[in-house]
Order: C-alpha cells, then structure tokens, then sequence
C-alpha cells in the first residue's frame, strides 16, 4: 500500500512539495534518528515535526488540494486513537481494498527527483 500511497501523493502534489524516503534510508535516519518508527507506517516529517501513520496521511492530504483539506479538517476531529484503529485496519486489509501487485513501478525520471536516498 505504500508503493500505491506515494503514486497517490505524486499524481495530485501539483507543486511537488512532498519528498519520498525508505525509512530505512540514509535520509530519513537522519532526520528521524531518535523516533520510534515501524517500517509498516507512514511517517511524515515537516518542520521538525514528526507525523506517524494517520495524522501523518490527514497531514499529507491536508496539502494535496482543497478536496483533501476539508477531508482532513472533517477527518480531524476524531481522536488519534480511532483515526489510528481505521489506518491499521486499512492497513491491515490493504490486499483485500486495493488488491496485490506482484512489483511496484518504477518512478519516472521526473519523479526520480522527488526521491531521497
């Protein structure tokens, strides 16, 4: 699902604001070196402030135009830990919504750039 969430971001951040890194890559041990992080979450890092699996997705869309702004405005009234319950049972479920790909597409030269090692 991750591979399908940066598509996602990639195809509708116009501006090219966001940024991609492996967690387990250079960049981004370097800028989240002491946080708790899980290879199977989200993480969005802005600013000095480190956004982990739910919040970090209503961040991210809070970006990706005025549709998502006002998701993540509605989606943000709930509390965390209910937004997170429904991130780690999509999660969970993500072959069943979004179905299994057997390899993920290679980024586009132009894309190449959004990428941090």
């Amino acid at each position: 699902m991750c591979n399908g969430f940066v598509d996602f971001v990639i195809q509708r951040d116009k501006e090219h604001l966001f940024h991609f890194a492996p967690l387990q890559g250079k960049s981004a041990q370097q800028q989240l070196d002491h946080q708790d992080l899980r290879l199977d979450s989200v993480v969005y890092y802005d600013n000095g402030n480190v956004y982990k699996k739910s919040l970090a997705v209503l961040k991210i869309a809070s970006e990706l135009g005025a549709g998502y702004r006002i998701f993540s405005k509605i989606a943000s009234i709930l509390p965390v830990i209910i937004l997170n319950f429904i991130y780690d049972f999509i999660a969970k479920n993500r072959y069943l919504f979004f179905g299994k790909k057997l390899t993920c597409r290679l980024p586009t030269p132009e894309e190449r750039k959004l990428f941090l090692e």
